[in-house]
């Protein structure tokens, strides 16, 4: 997928969790002119992200915003029932998280509404 972007004079990154820390994963976003700021796994292993990723403060700064793009996602999978599809049809499906997307961002305005008050 990465493959089939257009070319770019920067440098692009890839956000991933510990789980694309492999060492093939590293090397064929490194091919394509990626930065891969991919959680490191350390549980028992070394990590194919090494010094050349961890030293930059954008690596740090994706790890830290990370938990925020996913929130919404964990929510709708777990609260809104998104854990599997509902519909047939793509269309109906885009639909549904439309809504649910929706509705966590009303969710989120009220909880922000409620802190400023």
């Amino acid at each position: 997928m990465l493959g089939r972007l257009p070319p770019s004079r920067r440098r692009r990154t890839v956000g991933a969790d510990k789980a694309y820390d492999t060492k093939d994963f590293v090397v064929d976003t490194r091919d394509l002119g990626f930065t891969p700021h991919v959680a490191q796994n350390t549980n028992g292993r070394r990590s194919a992200i090494d010094g050349r990723t961890t030293r930059h403060r954008g690596h740090k700064t994706s790890q830290s915003k990370r938990p925020r793009v996913e929130e919404p996602f964990g929510w709708m999978k777990t609260i809104a029932g998104g854990h599997q599809l509902r519909y047939i049809g793509r269309e109906r499906n885009n639909t549904w998280f439309t809504m649910a997307a929706s509705i966590y961002n009303m969710l989120r305005i009220t909880a922000i509404d409620v802190a400023l008050t």
